[in-house]
């Protein structure tokens, strides 16, 4: 049984909300003011501690967490919460979801026949798996289907700053399921006066767009990083939104989800905003520094780094070409400098716009 007292808000049961970085305890202070019971999960106790001080200054500095939020480090105490709100680096997803679904199974064990109907599982992660180059939605039903669980899923996506949210400036976002009364249920649920959800069923589109244009707004940081302007800024985005689209058709999304708030609304922002933990990676590139250097610096994880290479063999296996996704991968990992990762882009063959 839970150590936690149910929740007495808009909800029969609380909205859980795994993962106390800066997105999730973003989120959980939006549902809370929304006035729904919210159980905030953080990986340690020591966070934990910090957290029922009323702040969450690591991450999210300067905004109060609501008295309402109950903090947990023990993943027992969310279970019985509906929707649960999954919000880790894609590198973590699995076993955060891994483990708690046996927190699930512990609890109550499922009957025969078919599987039993578990919480939604709504995906704050932008990300997909690098061995595996599975996104959020697969490694879901993977690990829903091993727990003998059928697992709503919906993925939530779009220009959204953690701090902007959580200090109440209005936002747009997506929300998509392939059920679309679902994708409708939770836009009406988690939605308010300051967060304005959109629901869509492409789920595909909107998890390949929150993932690669992390890697887009990385070469825009080290563009801004050489001292480039604004022309260079906007060939970039726009270049960068063609070699996304392009990944995501293929492997299933639509068109017009790229030209939205998931796709290209996310892609500016990412690119442009000073809080953007992957165009501050750029930045840090353009200015010499390594990979190992940069990650010593925070705490934060800036989502474009790792799926990087995922990204670039996903579109290597799928025989789609994504020229700004390669160069940032040999400016990380093989040490290609930024500079010369411009000129080369610069010099490939000229051609139609509408071409690879």
């Amino acid at each position: 049984m839970s150590k936690l007292d149910p929740g007495n808000g808009l909800l029969s049961s609380p909205i859980a909300v795994l993962g106390a970085g800066s997105w999730g305890t973003a989120l959980a202070v939006h549902l809370a003011r929304a006035g729904h019971p919210v159980r905030l999960w953080a990986r340690s106790s020591e966070l934990c501690e910090v957290l029922r001080r009323g702040s969450n200054p690591g991450y999210l500095p300067g905004i109060p967490l609501p008295h309402s939020i109950q903090v947990t480090s023990d993943l027992g105490d969310c279970v019985g919460c509906d929707p649960v709100l999954l919000v880790v680096p894609s590198h973590g997803f699995r076993q955060v979801l891994r483990d708690f679904l046996a927190a699930v199974s512990g609890a109550a064990v499922p009957g025969p026949g078919a599987p039993d109907a578990g919480p939604t599982i709504v995906s704050g992660t932008k990300g997909i798996e690098v061995e595996s180059l599975t996104r959020m939605s697969g490694v879901c039903a993977d690990e829903g289907e091993a727990a003998g669980r059928r697992l709503p899923f919906a993925v939530l996506s779009g220009p959204s700053f953690a701090a902007e949210l959580a200090s109440g400036t209005p936002t747009a976002s997506v929300i998509a399921a392939s059920d679309a009364d679902l994708a409708r249920r939770m836009r009406d649920l988690l939605s308010a006066r300051n967060y304005r959800l959109y629901s869509s069923t492409d789920v595909v589109g909107v998890e390949i767009a929150g993932t690669a244009k992390n890697v887009v707004a990385i070469a825009a940081g080290a563009a801004a990083g050489l001292g480039f302007g604004h022309n260079t800024l906007a060939a970039l985005m726009t270049r960068g939104l063609h070699e996304v689209t392009r990944l995501g058709l293929a492997c299933g999304g639509r068109r017009d989800t790229f030209f939205g708030l998931a796709g290209m609304g996310d892609l500016v922002l990412t690119c442009t905003g000073g809080a953007s933990r992957n165009r501050k990676t750029g930045l840090a590139l353009a200015a010499g520094k390594s990979l190992q250097e940069i990650s010593a610096e925070t705490s934060m994880v800036a989502e474009g780094v790792l799926n990087s290479l995922a990204l670039s063999r996903l579109a290597d296996g799928m025989g789609v070409e994504m020229p700004i996704t390669e160069r940032m991968v040999q400016v990380m990992y093989h040490g290609l400098a930024p500079r010369v990762a411009v000129e080369e882009l610069m010099r490939r063959d000229l051609k139609s716009e509408t071409e690879p």
